[in-house]
């Protein structure tokens, strides 16, 4: 039985226990509560997951990753990684639920199920330790973060609608 294909979908990332780890299902949060997006745009809280995260990437026609994105930059740096990028994002590993995901998008790759739109969207982290909350620099670059991902969904044809004015 074939899973129906989500248009686009898109994952948030990290663990909210670990810190600044957390910022991807924030950002997740973030646009839940603000953005009117259309039904074929799948906002999905993939936490630490692992490999149940493979049905839906296999499903997907776009996917956009949002995470904690350890690129060597200060903190609270933006990075975009395009899809031929992303073996540079696994090899700075930033929390255990990378190891995770490099392993369902190698086998999505391997099965030829991995979506050609594939983009990360993260932002460097200023502390991954066990502690609830973001930084300061992290949460000053979530309405960035925000803006990288409705503006990557517009590219790919979706209609984004601002649903309340963002916090500064």
């Amino acid at each position: 039985m074939n899973s129906p294909r989500i248009r686009t979908l898109v994952l948030g990332l990290g663990n909210p226990l670990m810190g600044d780890d957390g910022v991807g299902v924030a950002v997740l949060e973030r646009l839940r509560e603000e953005w009117d997006l259309p039904e074929d745009v799948e906002l999905i809280d993939g936490g630490t997951w692992g490999m149940n995260l493979l049905p839906m990437v296999e499903t997907a026609e776009h996917l956009i990753l949002i995470d904690a994105i350890k690129s060597g930059t200060k903190p609270g740096t933006l990075t975009v990684l395009e899809r031929s990028e992303l073996p540079r994002y696994f090899s700075l590993k930033l929390s255990p639920h990378q190891i995770d995901l490099r392993e369902v998008l190698a086998l999505a790759d391997l099965r030829g199920l991995l979506p050609e739109r594939l983009v990360a969207v993260g932002i460097e982290p200023e502390r991954v330790d066990m502690e609830i909350g973001l930084s300061h620099r992290v949460s000053a670059g979530m309405a960035k973060m925000i803006d990288l991902v409705v503006e990557r969904l517009e590219e790919a044809g979706h209609s984004c609608r601002r649903r309340i004015a963002a916090s500064a």
